[in-house]
Order: structure tokens, then C-alpha cells, then sequence
């Protein structure tokens, strides 16, 4: 390992806002550290089991992404036994200390009785838990845990794409051509262009439908009694009662959890309501609608056309009349799939709460933040770039060193509510390509004192800056000073292991120590010597 030294000196030189550039300040000491080229190797999950250093044994009794499965493997046993039967899970689950699964595993109280104590969470990859004994899950002390936005806009994309595909008779056409016909007039379709499309729930994949939606010409309503109104005027969709929703609709999309409630809430007395020739999507549970009715409908004309994606019974019998029918169309539950829902934002994920935690450190006494602003730059337009879970990251960031309170996607918001943290979020969109989903995030915290001046941007409040560069975090600005060097070890593939900041005098200038695991070669010492902010730099 080897290290070298600069010194810095203050410049009036300020950063443009998207500038990329390592920001320090020149006359204090900033807590943060240069990002490395190579990962530890040694950084595991610590799960405590009953048998000393014994490795947990997870049960995956549905699909996952390869990724997640690595990274169970690398500190659990892990067990992939998928279309497992409701006694061959009872059987098996005595021997998990966790159980992994999405819609079509059902956890019911006989799972958790069979466990024997030992079943200590069930990871729903997904948002609904209705397939889940949550009562039962209590008594036995079981944790229930799921993943409320995962696969938001995957719900919704293909909620829209059966809609449009429905609408236009795709699938009927393609299966038409293939066979050798064609058949133009007979699979025309119907317009989507001032159309009124009720939601049937409005959630999270609810609301982004509607977003959709409306950019495709549609007028909106949506039934959901628990939907706040100014969140649903935000939009520009229409709240309606359940009754005037049913008889107004020319499109109904579902997007409710099944519960008793909402069981067969679509039925031969509901079907009866509605204008002839209504089309019904349903890309949330197959138990919301009486299939039985539904063909029943279907065949009297009431409803002219159905696109389902997910089914009472999965997967439904080869012989199901309502699968067979000719003005349905079906897809094998893909609403959830999306190879990319998650993937692109990873790094971004790790960024915003270093960023969070950054910050926070910077304000002198810690605990007296009240205000935060995020600015979000991206090529991207608002409604392709989901950030709550960025936010989220940056609300963990912030209250967890500070206080005992775990945060994760779930409480974030409530945890920032209760403890008095108001968040804005502000969007710049940029000119430029839209293949990643950010340019930078930045955080800017109002009405607080630092430790360190040199942290206070010029309007006073503490700001922190940074980006992604090569899928790792990079800390682009703190306050309002550049210096470029950790993307310049970076670009030159030399590992940072440490970084300390002294002041030479107070207000005057800051000595920078780098330690690193490579000698950096001539031209990088020069390029970080041409510095504006960099007085000299000096190598052993």
C-alpha cells in the first residue's frame, strides 16, 4: 500500500450544477471516503441461527432472479423446490428457518403449525400478501415481509399492453395470420380515444396505469374508498362510487388486493350493471372476479372482450372455457416480470443513502434537520423514473445514524412524518440519452448549522452531491467546491483504501492524505496536479 498528499487551496472556481467532480471542502474536515475500484470480498448478511455457525437453510418454493439466489447461497443453505403441494410444503418447512415465494404458494396456518417454531420469515417477492396466514404468521412469532414496489411498473406496463392488445385483437390477428388467413375486417378493434377506463383500486400500479392511460386519450375514473382525493386530482382521475363506476365504464382494469371484500367483487349481479359491451382487464388477483360469471357474460354479449393475466387457479385447466374463449386474451401471470425492474436503480439505491448519511453528519449537533430537499437529474421524463425507493434509501440515510430507528422501503415515510422531516423532491430533466436513469442526485439541507463551513453552499444551506460512474457511487460536490480526484483515481483503475483531511491553519488550507493499493503512473499524479482547487501534490 503507498500513499500521497496534496494541498488544497480555496478557488473562486464554482462547480456548474452538473458538473462532475470530487467537492471538499478547503477548510475543514469532511467525513467521507473516495469510491473503490474492488468490493470487499468479505462483506456477508449476519444471520443468527439456533446451531452454533450454522448456516440458515431458505426454502424458494417459487422462481427468483439468479442474482437473488447468489446472494442467498452466500450465507444460507438454500433449498429450490418449486410447485411444491400444500402437504409436501408442510412436510418440508419443519427444516427452513425462512420461506421465499410470490403469488402461487400459499402459507397457510398448517405451514406455520408444521414449522414448529422454526420458521422465523416469509419473504414475499412481491406487493400483495393475501396468499399469506398473517394471524397465523403472528401467533407463531413469524415475520412476514414483501416488496411493496418491486414490480410497480411492470404491473402496469403489461396491464396496458393487454389493454391496447385486447382492444385491437393482437392476439386473435396474429393467431389468424399464422394460420394462413386473412381476415382484416373481422379484427378491427375498438378506439382507446375518449374512452372512459375505470380503475378498480388505486394503488401504486392503479395510479401508474391511469398515468398511462391518459397520455393514450382515456377519460379516467377509479373506484377505491381508501384513495386519498388530492392524490387522485394530482392525476387527473375522477373518484367515483362503486355503482357509478361499474354502469359508466367502456374499460375496467382491476389493481386490488384479494381479500374477503374484494372476492368475486365482479359477479353475475355486478356484470348485470354495466354497459353492454364493457371490456375488463385484470392484471392483480384471479379471485376478484367469478370466472363462472365472467363466461356468462361474455357468452350474453355484456362483456365483449376480457384480457386476463392471472386466474383463480394457476394455472388454469388446459380445458378452461374461459381460457379457450375467443374474445379473451391471456398471459400466464407476467404482470410481475421485469428483468430490469430493479437492477438499473441498484447502484443508485447505494448512492442515495451515502448521500443521506453524508449529510446528515455534516450538520452540527446531528439531530436538528427539518427540511430536505432531493433534486433528481435525468434524461428521463417523470413518469419513466419511479423514485421512492431512492427517497426511501435517502430517509434511512438520514435518521439511522442519528437514532436507534430501523428504515427500510416500508416506514420511510412514516418514520420522516413522525420525527418532523419534511422531504421535497424536485426534477431536472436534461437533453441526453435516457439509458440511465440518473445524471446525479443531489440533497440540500435548509435551516441547519455545520461543523464544517466549508460544507454550506453559497446560499448557506449544506449540499451534497453525486452520481454513478462504472455502477459505483461516486461523491460528486459538498458545498461549493470541486475536486476531481476520486474520478480520476477511478478512471485510472487505482484502488483507494483510505482518506484523511487535515487543516494546515482554520480557514486557510486543508492536507489531503490518500492511501492506495497501486502506484498511480506519472500522468495521473499531473492530471490531479492541473486541479484548479489543487495547490501540490506530492508521492513518496
Amino acid at each position: 500500500m503507498a500513499a500521497f498528499s496534496f494541498t488544497l487551496t480555496p478557488s473562486v472556481h464554482k462547480a456548474s450544477p452538473s458538473s462532475l467532480s470530487w467537492t471538499l471542502s478547503l477548510s475543514s474536515v469532511v467525513p467521507t471516503s473516495f469510491p473503490t475500484r474492488r468490493r470487499p470480498t468479505n462483506a456477508r448478511p449476519i444471520v443468527v441461527v439456533s446451531a452454533l455457525n450454522a448456516k440458515p437453510t431458505i426454502l424458494v418454493a417459487e422462481k427468483l432472479g439468479q442474482a437473488g439466489l447468489e446472494l442467498l447461497k452466500g450465507f444460507a443453505n438454500v433449498d429450490c423446490s418449486y410447485n411444491l403441494s400444500p402437504e409436501e410444503l408442510c412436510a418440508k418447512i419443519s427444516l427452513c428457518d425462512a420461506l421465499i415465494v410470490r403469488s402461487g404458494t400459499k402459507v397457510t396456518r398448517e405451514v406455520f403449525e408444521s414449522s414448529g417454531g422454526r420458521l422465523k420469515v416469509v419473504g414475499r417477492a412481491g406487493v400483495g400478501i393475501d396468499n399469506v396466514d398473517l394471524p397465523a404468521a403472528t401467533e407463531h412469532g413469524c415475520l412476514v415481509v414483501n416488496a411493496p414496489t418491486a414490480n410497480t411498473i411492470a404491473a402496469a406496463e403489461h396491464g396496458i399492453a393487454l389493454l391496447t392488445a385486447m382492444a385491437r385483437n393482437i392476439a386473435q390477428a396474429d393467431a389468424s395470420v399464422k394460420a394462413g388467413k386473412w381476415q382484416r375486417s373481422k379484427y378491427v378493434g375498438v378506439s382507446l380515444v375518449g374512452k372512459t377506463l375505470l380503475l378498480m383500486g388505486f394503488g401504486k400500479v392503479g395510479s401508474e396505469v391511469a398515468r398511462r392511460a391518459k397520455g393514450l386519450g382515456m377519460h379516467v375514473i377509479a373506484y377505491d374508498p381508501y384513495a386519498p382525493a388530492d392524490r387522485a386530482r394530482a392525476i387527473g382521475v375522477e373518484l367515483v362510487t362503486f355503482d357509478e363506476a361499474i354502469s359508466t365504464a367502456d374499460f375496467i382494469s382491476l389493481h386490488m388486493p384479494l381479500t374477503p371484500t374484494t372476492s368475486k367483487i365482479l359477479n353475475d349481479e355486478t356484470f348485470s350493471k354495466m354497459k353492454k359491451g364493457v371490456r375488463i382487464v385484470n392484471v392483480a388477483r384471479g379471485g376478484v372476479i367469478d370466472e363462472e360469471a365472467l363466461l356468462r357474460a361474455l357468452d350474453s354479449g355484456i362483456v365483449a372482450q376480457a384480457a386476463l393475466d392471472v386466474f383463480t387457479e394457476e394455472p388454469p385447466p388446459k380445458d378452461s372455457l374461459l381460457v379457450l374463449h375467443e374474445n379473451v386474451t391471456v398471459s400466464p401471470h407476467l404482470g410481475a416480470s421485469h428483468s430490469s425492474v430493479l437492477s438499473e436503480l441498484a447502484p443508485f439505491v447505494l448512492l442515495a443513502e451515502k448521500l443521506g448519511r453524508l449529510a446528515v453528519q455534516l450538520v452540527a449537533g446531528g439531530s436538528g434537520v427539518q427540511s430536505v430537499k432531493i433534486t433528481y437529474a435525468s434524461c428521463r421524463g417523470p413518469d419513466d423514473l419511479d423514485t421512492r425507493l431512492l427517497r426511501a434509501m435517502i430517509t434511512k440515510g438520514l435518521i439511522e445514524p442519528i437514532s436507534s430507528v430501523f428504515v427500510n422501503l416500508v416506514n420511510a415515510d412514516f418514520t420522516a412524518k413522525q420525527r418532523g422531516l419534511k422531504i421535497t423532491e424536485e426534477r431536472i430533466v436534461l437533453d441526453g440519452s435516457p439509458e440511465k436513469p440518473l445524471k446525479f442526485i443531489q440533497l440540500q439541507l435548509a435551516n441547519v448549522e455545520s461543523k464544517f463551513a466549508g460544507a454550506l453552499s453559497d446560499t448557506g444551506e449544506i449540499k451534497v452531491q453525486g452520481m454513478v460512474k462504472d455502477g459505483l457511487p461516486h461523491l460528486t460536490m459538498v458545498g461549493s467546491f470541486g475536486v476531481d480526484v476520486g474520478s480520476i483515481l477511478g478512471d485510472r483503475n487505482v484502488n483507494v483504501n483510505f482518506m484523511s483531511v487535515g487543516r494546515i491553519a482554520p480557514q486557510k488550507q486543508a492536507v489531503m492524505t490518500i492511501g492506495v493499493d497501486e502506484e498511480p503512473d506519472t500522468e495521473t499524479l499531473k492530471q490531479i496536479g492541473e486541479i484548479q482547487a489543487i495547490e501540490e501534490v506530492c508521492f513518496p
